[in-house]
């Protein structure tokens, strides 16, 4: 049940003189008799030692947290240090902490118990030993396993200083593992929420992105929106929030994390930043009118500027890479071009690489909506499965409908020809 490569790893640790386990939340999935995405190991070999005995194969990355990823081929194995308790060190470039607490350089190294104290929580305090088939629990994890129940080690509050991340964690597992939170490891999380913004948004993003788009997406946000965790991370979307939680983008968000949550169980492939594009669809609408209406901006300039300033604002919370900001932009513009139906602009829209996305944004906006929209993704999704005869067909109809207004020639003004001054 357990990943070759990581055993590999581990013997060949084991080998060289080191202690290494896999250790953490692969062996509570398993436990949980749940497939675990990728398999972890934990060693008193320190970076420098490891990079040693794999050589080539293994590369060295993080400031903050030092770890050593050992390939094979795709699957990365990721090996950590053991780490110890930061209060008798002040070597700053094994231990900092900003002035709320948060451990911004953590390469302070330990013993097996020291490391097992470190860990976020009881449920990934597990180490296993391939060479005598052995599971050390320090801190009654395989009880919490059996009991349902999160548990943080230490003092909550200390922790969550430490790394904000934590109640984000907390969060996921709830809603992957369907497990519940002790009272001391809740209690804090709404009053200790705020520290969430000291993280890098870059950091934000890829949190983000684990939580609601690992098919508990649905689960995963009524989660962060009673923890108070989801206006930290989206507090843009706030005003568009209402009471009833029945607003437009509301809606549209749980459409989206619902859609999500299918195609991940389909085992379909998503698309990163799809999500953040149904997310920001109606702030983005929003500020287009207001562009129109008091600038007295076209529709595409009024797209295009209201773009700029909405991903501006998302890249102060959540810093998405350009890559994925990119394709929100073209999402959000092809929009504007699904409208257009006449001639041979139906088939230059479907020709766009990510037209297919932005049609599913169109058929959810026709659900949140109803209305024209409906209207607009039923057509769409009648051209995209018909016959070139069909096609022209259903291009017509709508032409006859609303047929494209002819332009105006300009006609130059002929000049009159000026008299010559009659003599006086």
């Amino acid at each position: 049940m357990i990943s070759k490569n990581a055993l590999t790893v581990v013997q060949k640790l084991q080998r060289n003189g080191y202690e290494a386990y896999v250790v953490g939340g692969c062996l509570r999935d398993l436990l949980l008799d749940k497939k675990p995405k990728d398999f972890d190991v934990a060693t008193n070999a320190r970076p420098e030692q490891i990079q040693a005995i794999f050589q080539r194969q293994c590369r060295l990355i993080g400031r903050r947290f030092r770890l050593a990823h050992v390939m094979f081929g795709r699957d990365i194995i990721e090996v950590a240090t053991f780490r110890a308790n930061h209060s008798e060190h002040n070597n700053e470039r094994q231990s900092k902490q900003s002035d709320e607490g948060m451990l911004l350089r953590d390469n302070v190294y330990g013993t097996l118990e020291q490391d097992a104290e470190r860990r976020d929580f009881s449920v990934n305090a597990l180490y296993y030993n391939p060479q005598d088939n052995t599971l050390r629990d320090f801190y009654h994890g395989i009880e919490d396993i059996k009991a349902g129940k999160l548990r943080l080690i230490g003092d909550p509050v200390i922790r969550y200083q430490e790394d904000p991340v934590r109640m984000l964690r907390a969060i996921r597992f709830m809603a992957k593992l369907d497990m519940f939170l002790e009272k001391p490891t809740e209690v804090p999380i709404k009053q200790m929420a705020h520290l969430l913004r000291n993280i890098p948004p870059a950091r934000l993003y890829d949190e983000a992105q684990k939580l609601l788009q690992t098919g508990n997406g649905v689960k995963t946000y009524h989660l962060l929106r009673q923890y108070g965790l989801f206006d930290q991370l989206f507090p843009t979307l706030m005003p568009y929030f209402t009471e009833k939680q029945d607003s437009f983008a509301e809606r549209m968000i749980l459409t989206a994390l619902t859609s999500t949550d299918e195609r991940i169980a389909d085992k379909l492939r998503i698309n990163p930043a799809f999500l953040f594009a149904c997310f920001f669809w109606y702030p983005l609408r929003e500020k287009v009118e207001v562009l129109k209406n008091e600038g007295g901006l076209n529709n595409h300039d009024a797209y295009a500027l209201a773009s700029n300033e909405i991903l501006e604002q998302l890249a102060t919370s959540l810093a998405a890479p350009r890559r994925h900001t990119g394709v929100i932009r073209d999402i959000w513009f092809l929009q504007l071009q699904l409208l257009k139906r006449n001639g041979n602009a139906p088939m230059r829209v479907m020709a766009h690489p990510k037209f297919r996305a932005a049609f599913d944004l169109l058929a959810m906006r026709a659900q949140v909506e109803g209305g024209e929209s409906i209207e607009l993704a039923t057509w769409w999704h009648e051209y995209q499965f018909s016959n070139e005869e069909q096609r022209n067909a259903l291009v017509k109809a709508h032409q006859k409908l609303h047929p494209t207004p002819k332009k105006k020639r300009y006609r130059p003004r002929k000049r009159k020809t000026q008299k010559e001054p009659t003599a006086q």
